[in-house]
């Protein structure tokens, strides 16, 4: 077991810290208000949240410091992803931190990391800052560059709507 332990510890820290932490800008044309809304109201969050070609039917947030949250992210052909976490800072409008973890088959969930995002105003309307660390490996930060730059689109085409 002290064996298993070791390689898990190796796995949580291949790739410095700064390679295992994500930063994804985009400028959004909506006020800050409106931007941190569509991450923290449950009939917004519900309308864009998840990549492109996913929809979301089913999710629990209680937006409150402490407070947990849940979304499953369905594709056409019936495949979900489960992901969850908690709340650890809400401050209107300007900064979200929480924590997001993968739910496993078991139900068990898997790897950890922290998702920080700041909206700051901007000249065209605001400009969301997405921190999320620390990933267990590169792979791990690659793959959700990818969703959550295909999630922000999402989100930018609820915006303009």
């Amino acid at each position: 077991m002290a064996t298993t332990e070791a390689n898990n510890a190796t796995a949580v820290r291949e790739g410095s810290e700064a390679d295992r932490t994500l930063v994804v800008e985009r400028v959004f044309k909506a006020s800050p208000e409106r931007v941190f809304s569509a991450w923290t109201d449950p009939k917004i969050l519900v309308q864009w949240w998840g990549p492109e070609g996913l929809h979301t039917p089913e999710y629990t947030m209680d937006v409150r410091e402490g407070g947990a949250w849940r979304t499953v992210m369905m594709n056409d052909k019936g495949e979900s992803h489960t992901a969850s976490g908690v709340y650890q800072e809400i401050a209107p409008p300007n900064r979200l931190v929480m924590t997001w973890a993968w739910e496993q088959p078991d139900g068990s969930r898997g790897h950890e990391t922290v998702v920080e995002l700041s909206f700051e105003p901007a000249e065209d309307g605001t400009r969301l800052t997405l921190t999320q660390r620390l990933f267990a490996n590169v792979e791990a930060r690659d793959n959700h560059r990818m969703g959550w730059t295909s999630s922000l689109s999402s989100l930018e085409t609820f915006l303009s709507n």
